[in-house]
């Protein structure tokens, strides 16, 4: 395929008008293939990648079905979302188990015309019961090295991610041996947590190098006491999460964020659950009753309860609230794939990748989502 007329997306140039070659199914320097795509009045940018989202369209990745799997991936490739990395919650290690079994039988299917599914984020159960937010108190445990080998093995190697609070006893133990085993390549995020600094810089100092949703189910960042988000600006290897749906972070702290970590740490995410995609009502996540009224989605007692926003939707709010598109654009694609190390083959329009993209209209609506160089929906 040739693509003409477009403006392109770059990390190191922004937008440029150029013209790009697909071949096989990856981006190419030439093309032999008849197809020309006239992407003129149109930003063509790489497909997004949400590393971190529970559910949507009426499903739950924490559900551990193969069909939900595969109406999550439809629905996540209609809006623009062509690699996945579901998130489980805090339960009981047998349902962790069947969630990765689960995961990786569906790996190995036809995944043609869906969101490519690229791992598994365990958000839990390794948490802080003080800041577990709406994940299930009765199935918190201590950080536990063999559980995580043992899900591993059951995924099949889809685990890239997962949360732990590492003030919590083992904690600290558990990075260090997960760092110097077979499981050194899976990211150990710190979030449900009321670490203070010292305890965070130990741990990203052990081989942490991420933060679940930043500002979310942690400690503020205040001039004396700069916790978990201070931790993670001193420490500049590690990437942080924002949920930046109008709901879970003020429009200026947004703008803060990005002016502390810039646009190359932060990882934008929809932590999208079940109702996204559909109306106001009653749901669930991880077991627990959800109430949902327009953008906000709370537990019984008013604790927010994931979202029910899209990732692009995300990245449209954080450009309405000041961020420059390229920034923002850059954190839903590249910065999420190197994240969890899948930026080689994932994330960019750079030659030798899979040929992913989107094309936005000058008002950032959707209009058309390619994977593997094949159109899969337009709008």
């Amino acid at each position: 395929m040739k693509i003409i007329n477009g403006l392109v997306f770059h990390e190191d140039k922004g937008f440029t008008r150029e013209t790009l070659y697909t071949e096989g199914g990856r981006f190419s320097l030439s093309s032999s293939e008849d197809t020309i795509l006239d992407a003129e009045n149109c930003y063509v940018i790489p497909g997004l990648v949400d590393i971190h989202f529970h559910g949507c369209a009426g499903h739950d990745f924490s559900d551990a079905s193969p069909d939900g799997l595969d109406a999550m991936a439809a629905y996540q490739i209609s809006q623009g979302v062509t690699s996945i990395c579901p998130a489980s919650m805090t339960l009981a290690p047998e349902t962790l188990q069947d969630i990765c079994r689960c995961t990786s039988d569906f790996s190995r299917k036809d995944n043609i015309g869906i969101s490519r599914l690229v791992g598994i984020n365990l958000e839990g159960p390794f948490i802080s019961n003080a800041k577990r937010g709406a994940q299930n108190p009765d199935y918190i445990r201590q950080a536990d090295f063999a559980l995580l080998g043992q899900l591993q093995e059951c995924a099949g190697g889809l685990v890239k991610l997962v949360t732990l609070a590492p003030e919590t006893p083992g904690a600290l133990d558990f990075i260090r041996q997960a760092k110097q085993s077979d499981l050194r390549d899976i990211s150990i995020s710190i979030g449900h947590t009321q670490s203070d600094y010292d305890t965070a810089m130990e741990a990203f100092g052990c081989g942490a190098d991420h933060v679940t949703h930043l500002f979310n189910a942690m400690p503020a960042f205040t001039h004396r006491a700069p916790g978990v988000i201070g931790a993670a600006f001193d420490s500049p290897g590690c990437f942080v999460e924002i949920i930046c749906d109008g709901i879970h972070i003020d429009p200026s702290v947004i703008r803060a964020a990005f002016a502390m970590f810039g646009n190359k740490r932060i990882v934008l995410i929809s932590d999208s659950m079940r109702a996204t995609g559909l109306s106001d009502g009653s749901y669930t996540l991880g077991g627990l009753n959800v109430q949902v009224n327009g953008s906000l989605a709370t537990l019984e007692d008013g604790t927010l309860a994931g979202s029910v926003t899209t990732l692009l939707d995300c990245m449209r709010r954080a450009v309405s609230m000041g961020i420059p598109l390229e920034s923002a654009v850059q954190c839903a694609t590249i910065n999420p794939a190197r994240s969890i190390h899948i930026d080689s083959n994932y994330g960019s329009l750079e030659v030798g990748k899979a040929a992913d993209f989107v094309l936005l209209d000058k008002d950032l609506r959707l209009i058309g989502v390619y994977k593997d160089g094949k159109l899969v929906t337009r709008h």
